[in-house]
C-alpha cells in the first residue's frame, strides 16, 4: 500500500489489490461451482444430494474460516511494528488452532450429522449422497483449514499473486478429479456426486501441500522459517486471534447459514424443486465473489487510510468500492435476466429442474443489487475496526426479518418455494439499510475527529 493524491491514483491501486483477491476467490468458489453442475449431469438425485451436502458444509467451513483469518491482520500489524521475529510463533498458532478447529468439526459432524439427516422429509437415495459427500469432504478439513492460515500469512506479506496462483493449479486438478470419480473414468468406481466430495478432499491436501513447499523454499517466505521451529501451543495466542476472529466468522456465519437453513427448509418440496433452488443459488453465490473480493480489498485500503488518520481518503476509498460494487451488480443483474435459460442448461439437461432454475435465477437479481451494497461496507467497517456490529446486524436482518418473512411466505402464500427467495431478498435488503446506516454514523464520527485533528 502507498497514498494516493487523487481519485485516479486510488482506483489504480484498489485494483491492484482486488484483482489478484477475485481470481482467488473466484477460483476457490469455482471448485464448488463444478461439483453442482458435474453432479447435476449425474442424476437429479446427485445434485439434489450434493446440494444439501453442501448447505450443510459451507455455513461451517465459512464461519471458522472468518476466525482463521484474522491471522493476516495480526502478521500485518508485526510487520508494521518490525517485529518480524514473532511472525514464525503467530504462524505456527495458528495452524494449531486450524488443527483443532479441523478435530472440533469432525467429532461433532460425527455426533450430528445423521441426526439432521435423517430429521429431513428427503428421499433415500437423496439422503444416502448427502451423508456419503460429507464423510468424504471431511477427509480433507485439516488441511484445508491449514492451507487457509498459509493463505493469510502470504496475503499479509503483499504477495497475493502468489496465494492466486497457488489456487489456480488446484481447479484443473479439482475438474480432473470429479470427471474420473463422478463419472467413473480410467477405471476408477462410478461415485457420482459422492466423488465431487473426494475430489475436493484430495485438492485441499494438494493446495496445502503446495502451500507448505512455498513457504518452505521460495523466498521471501522461506526467510521465516516458519516450520524450522515448533513452538508449545500457546492459549494467550488463540485468545489474541479468536478475539478478532469470532466476530468476522459470526458474521459471516449468519449470512452464509441462512441459505443453508432454506434449503434444509425446502426439503419438504421435490427433488426437482431442490436441484433447482441449489442450481440457482450456486449461480449466485459465484457472481458473489466479486463484490465478496471488493470487500476484502477495500478492509486493506480503508484500514491503511485510517491508520494514517487520512479519513476523507477511507472515506473516498468507502464510495469508489461501493461504485465499482454497484457497476459490477447491475451487468450480472442484466446477464442474469437476458441469459437465465443459458445459464440454467449449465446445470442440468432435465426440463423441470431447467424450468425451475430459470424462475429462480430470475429472484437472484435482487441478491446482486442487495449484495453489491452491503458486501462492500462489511469490508469498509472491518478497515474501520468496527467488526462487532456487522455480526449482529446479520442476525437481526437474516434471521429475525427474513427466514419467518420466507417461511410465511412460502407456506401461507401460493409462491411456494418461491417464497423462501422472498425472504432471503428482504433480509439482504435490511441488512444494505441497516450496513449503510451504521457506515454514515462511522464516517461522520472519524470525520469529526479529522476536524478535531486539524483544529
Amino acid at each position: 500500500m502507498r497514498q494516493t493524491y487523487s481519485l485516479k491514483q486510488k482506483n489504480r491501486q484498489l485494483l491492484e489489490i482486488l484483482l489478484p483477491i477475485l481470481v482467488t476467490q473466484l477460483t476457490l468458489y469455482a471448485m464448488n461451482f463444478f461439483d453442482t453442475i458435474m453432479s447435476g449431469h449425474a442424476s437429479p438425485s446427485d445434485l439434489a444430494g450434493v446440494a444439501i451436502g453442501s448447505s450443510i458444509w459451507m455455513p461451517v467451513f465459512t464461519g471458522l474460516n472468518g476466525i482463521m483469518m484474522a491471522v493476516t491482520p495480526m502478521i500485518a500489524q508485526l510487520l508494521g511494528a518490525e517485529k518480524k521475529g514473532q511472525i514464525p510463533f503467530t504462524v505456527l498458532q495458528g495452524v494449531y488452532l486450524s488443527l483443532v478447529l479441523a478435530v472440533l468439526v469432525m467429532v461433532g459432524g460425527g455426533l450430528v450429522l445423521s441426526p439432521i439427516l435423517n430429521a429431513m422429509d428427503l428421499d433415500t437415495t437423496v439422503r444416502d449422497i448427502a451423508y456419503r459427500f460429507l464423510l468424504a469432504i471431511g477427509i480433507g478439513i485439516a488441511p484445508l483449514f491449514i492451507s487457509t492460515v498459509l493463505r493469510c500469512f502470504i496475503d499479509a506479506l503483499g504477495y497475493t499473486k502468489v496465494t492466486m496462483g497457488i489456487t489456480l493449479v488446484s481447479l484443473p486438478l479439482n475438474v480432473i478429479l470429479n470427471y474420473i470419480l463422478i463419472y467413473g473414468k480410467f477405471g476408477f468406481p462410478q461415485l457420482g456426486g459422492v466423488g465431487a466430495g473426494y475430489a475436493s478432499a484430495v485438492t485441499y491436501w494438494c493446495i496445502a501441500l503446495l502451500s507448505i513447499y512455498v513457504i518452505h523454499r521460495v523466498q521471501p517466505f522461506s526467510g521465516y522459517r516458519i516450520f524450522r521451529q515448533l513452538y508449545r501451543p500457546s492459549l494467550a495466542a488463540w485468545k489474541e486471534q479468536l478475539k478478532i476472529g469470532v466476530p468476522i466468522g459470526f458474521s459471516v456465519f449468519f449470512e452464509t447459514s441462512i441459505f443453508a437453513a432454506v434449503t434444509l427448509l425446502m426439503s419438504e418440496f421435490s427433488t426437482a424443486t431442490i436441484a433447482a433452488h441449489q442450481a440457482a443459488l450456486n449461480f449466485a453465490s459465484l457472481l458473489y465473489m466479486v463484490p465478496m473480493s471488493i470487500a476484502m480489498a477495500l478492509t486493506i485500503a480503508v484500514g491503511f487510510e485510517v491508520g494514517a488518520q487520512r479519513f476523507k481518503d477511507a472515506k473516498q476509498y468507502s464510495y469508489l468500492g461501493i461504485g465499482m460494487a454497484v457497476s459490477m451488480a447491475l451487468l450480472c443483474a442484466c446477464f442474469l435476466f437476458f441469459f437465465s435459460e443459458q445459464v440454467a442448461a449449465l446445470y442440468t439437461t432435465d426440463t423441470t429442474v431447467l424450468q425451475l432454475t430459470r424462475h429462480f435465477l430470475i429472484y437472484a437479481i435482487f441478491f446482486q443489487l442487495s449484495d453489491a451494497v452491503a458486501a462492500p461496507i462489511q469490508g469498509i467497517l472491518r478497515g474501520y475496526k468496527n467488526v462487532n456490529i456487522v455480526f449482529i446486524i446479520a442476525l437481526v436482518s437474516y434471521w429475525i426479518i427474513g427466514l419467518p418473512i420466507g417461511y410465511m411466505t412460502a407456506n401461507y402464500t401460493s409462491l411456494g418455494a418461491f417464497g423462501y427467495w422472498i425472504g432471503l431478498i428482504t433480509g439482504l435488503l435490511f441488512g444494505a439499510i441497516g450496513l449503510s446506516a451504521r457506515l454514515l454514523r462511522i464516517q461522520r464520527r472519524f470525520g469529526q475527529v479529522n476536524e478535531q485533528h486539524c483544529a
